[in-house]
């Protein structure tokens, strides 16, 4: 029964450390033994102060008696001054036993100052020991902090966070829409370049529409430009002087040769006809 009890106790304090270290954080940890170091620097301060105030009292009290002391000297003086030796034999009786105190409280005096000054030294050094222990604290608390948010961020996206497991899944969920929707994209132009998706806008067209269409402005320009000289060609003199305006203009001055008709055969004879002008070649370019 005993090792059944033993075996359950240390089960238990096995699960029960597991648990608080799951729970603990090094930071809080850290700021509690800052807090009780700097409790019992306080508590050695104070303690500097009572000894501080015991040997101030200890001073005051020896000023007293040295004060006591010197009326009784003087007191004993003035009784021998007036024949009275057995007043001055108590005075210095007194005296005495105050110079016996006197002497108990330097003891004292000495002890306290030696104790102070202990004290003193003791607090400079814990002083400094809890200075350097806020240092190292920061120190450490910022590079746990840094640790941990690294690790957090790594396992985010790692996805083997138990707080932040959904982060990896949404970027991995939000890439396979990225590449669906482009997929799909690619496919949409795809179709409607080969003409399987009709385009209700009629923006989009296939490569052998553009192509019949481009063929179709083509000829339509050819039997534009044809006709355009046709017309230009068979047109009156002024057409003829449009397109060769380098002969014009070099028998501009002259004058106009008159061709013989008889005056008989006006009216009977048909007019000749007027030859069309042959249009210059380089002037068509």
């Amino acid at each position: 029964m005993a090792g059944i009890f033993q075996r359950m106790s240390l089960i238990f304090r096995a699960k029960a450390d597991k648990t608080l270290d799951k729970y603990e954080d090094p930071r809080q940890t850290l700021d509690y033994s800052y807090q009780r170091q700097l409790e019992l620097l306080q508590k050695v301060r104070r303690g500097v102060a009572d000894v501080a105030t015991s040997r101030k009292r200890i001073e005051l009290q020896a000023n007293g008696l040295s004060t006591q002391s010197d009326k009784l000297t003087q007191q004993a003086q003035k009784a021998l001054e007036v024949g009275r030796e057995d007043l001055a034999r108590e005075a210095l009786t007194r005296r005495s036993g105050i110079q016996q105190q006197l002497t108990d409280l330097q003891a004292q005096h000495a002890q306290l100052q030696g104790e102070e000054e202990k004290l003193v030294r003791a607090s400079q050094r814990l002083q400094a020991k809890v200075d350097a222990f806020r240092t190292k604290k920061e120190t450490i608390k910022a590079t746990y902090s840094a640790a941990e948010a690294q690790s957090r961020i790594g396992e985010a996206f790692s996805g083997i966070s138990e707080e932040m497991g959904d982060v990896g899944l949404a970027v991995q969920r939000a890439e396979d829409k990225t590449l669906q929707l482009q997929a799909r994209a690619g496919a949409i132009d795809e179709l409607l370049a080969s003409g399987a998706l009709d385009d209700a806008t009629g923006t989009q067209k296939d490569d052998i529409t553009m192509e019949l269409e481009q063929l179709a402005s083509t000829s339509d320009v050819e039997n534009e430009l044809s006709r355009m000289k046709a017309s230009i060609g068979g047109g009156p003199a002024g057409g003829t002087q449009a397109i060769g305006g380098g002969q014009a203009s070099a028998l501009e001055g002259q004058p106009a040769p008159q061709a013989p008709v008889a005056a008989t055969d006006y009216q009977s004879q048909p007019a000749a006809p007027v030859q069309p002008a042959q249009p210059n070649a380089g002037d068509l370019r």
